[in-house]
C-alpha cells in the first residue's frame, strides 16, 4: 500500500499497490503492520457501509465528540464520491481546514480520517456505496456535525443539485 498524508496532519490517502497478471491483479487494501508502521490505528471494530441510489446526495460533515471520537477509514466500493474531511482538533496548525478527494470503485482509493475531524461525501454517480472502518462504536449521543455549506469553512463541493437529509441540512456551522 502506498501512504501519502494529506495537507491535514494525520489524515493519510492510502492506494492499494496491484500486482498485475494476465488474469487481472492482486491487491493488499489493509494490513496492521503496514498502518501501524505509519503511526496509524490497525484496530477496528465496526465496518459500515453507505449506500446513495441518486448522484449528488450529500451526507455529513459528521463526527463523533470525545471520549468516542472516531477514525475511519473510507473506501468507495461502488460508484464514485467527492469525500471530505475536515479538522477540528482544537490547537491543531490545520483546525478548521478541509480536504477533498475523490474516491471511486475504478481508483479503490481510500481515506485515513483521525480522531477530531469531521467526514462528509457527495456522490458523483448513482448507485455509490462507501465501506468504513471505524475505531469505535457508535454513540448516538456522542453524534455531532456541521453544515456542509459552511461559510467558514468554504468547501468547494462539485456543482451538482445535492440531495441532503433534514438533519444534515440543520447541523450547526462550525462557529457554533
Amino acid at each position: 500500500m502506498l501512504f501519502q498524508e494529506t495537507p491535514l496532519a494525520g489524515a493519510y490517502r492510502v492506494d492499494p499497490e496491484p500486482r498485475h497478471d494476465p488474469r487481472g491483479f492482486f491487491a493488499r487494501t489493509f494490513c496492521v503492520e503496514e498502518f501501524q508502521a505509519h503511526g496509524l490505528n490497525g484496530q477496528w471494530v465496526q465496518h459500515n457501509i453507505s449506500f446513495n441510489v441518486a448522484k449528488g446526495t450529500l451526507r455529513g460533515l459528521h463526527y463523533q465528540c470525545a471520549p468516542h471520537a472516531e477514525i475511519k477509514v473510507v473506501r468507495c466500493t461502488a460508484g464514485a464520491v467527492y469525500d471530505v474531511i475536515v479538522d477540528l482538533r482544537p490547537g491543531s496548525p490545520t483546525h478548521a481546514h478541509w480536504f477533498g478527494v475523490e474516491l471511486s470503485a475504478d481508483n479503490r482509493r481510500m481515506l485515513y480520517i483521525p480522531a477530531g475531524f469531521a467526514h462528509g461525501f457527495q456522490t458523483l454517480v448513482p448507485n455509490s456505496e462507501l465501506f468504513y472502518l471505524m475505531s469505535t462504536f457508535y454513540h448516538p449521543e456522542a453524534a455531532r456535525g456541521v453544515v456542509w455549506d459552511d461559510p467558514t469553512l468554504n468547501i468547494a463541493w462539485p456543482e451538482d443539485e445535492r440531495i441532503l437529509s433534514e438533519r444534515d441540512r440543520a447541523l450547526p456551522r462550525l462557529s457554533s
